[in-house]
């Protein structure tokens, strides 16, 4: 794969509190550092996600009294994880990680701001009907191919990627540049989905340099 103006680094929600030590760690997530900042300079355009919560979200388990992270509620628009707060807007655990360095980045798509709906996408919110405006954005800068990289890749990332796919996007999964949560299965249910959506899945050194 050569980049090139058809093409789009996401990186997805390389945060503070998605590192270890963060209030909602991705096991070993610092290691997708280097290699997203070693992606951000063979891409002409890059955009960078990151989750900001209100304080309080419905996604939290402290909202729900009783509750403890990880089980699932059912929320307006259903089936919801309980997390536990993380990405709080504002705070340092919402901030980009240390050492990410992208300054050619071209926008940052900040979700999961509405107090009721959580947002895993890029594109579309949990309620799978709140656009966050990115395929527009997409679509008038002429991309064709988004190219996937960050955490975790069995929510946030898996999810943009399928979305990416369901919005006519090509859409191809960088794997050293990502980590997953995989809790019950969850990064082999991810990995089947996109498959089936036809979300290629590529290392490093298939992207030339």
């Amino acid at each position: 794969m050569t980049p090139g103006e058809a093409d789009v680094l996401l990186v997805v929600d390389v945060q503070r509190d998605f590192l270890p030590g963060g209030a909602l760690a991705v096991p070993d997530g610092d290691a997708v550092v280097p290699a997203v900042n070693a992606l951000g300079r063979r891409f002409p355009h890059v955009v960078l996600t990151q989750d900001w919560h209100p304080p309080g979200h419905a996604s939290f388990a402290s909202r729900h009294p009783g509750r403890a992270p990880f089980e699932t509620v059912r929320l307006a628009y259903g089936e919801q994880v309980l997390w536990p707060d993380h990405c709080v807007m504002g705070t340092p655990g919402a901030e980009l990680a240390d050492g990410l360095d992208l300054p050619g980045a071209e926008l940052v798509i900040r979700k999961g701001f509405r107090p009721g709906i959580d947002s895993y996408s890029a594109f579309l919110e949990a309620d799978r009907t709140t656009p966050t405006g990115l395929s527009g954005y997409l679509r008038e800068r002429g991309i064709t191919r988004v190219v996937l990289c960050g955490l975790a890749t069995d929510y946030c990332v898996g999810w943009s990627a399928l979305d990416a796919r369901a919005a006519g996007f090509e859409a191809v999964l960088v794997e050293e540049a990502c980590r997953a949560i995989d809790q019950g299965g969850s990064l082999a249910r991810a990995f089947a989905a996109m498959e089936a959506a036809g979300v290629r899945r590529v290392r490093m050194d298939a992207v030339a340099p």
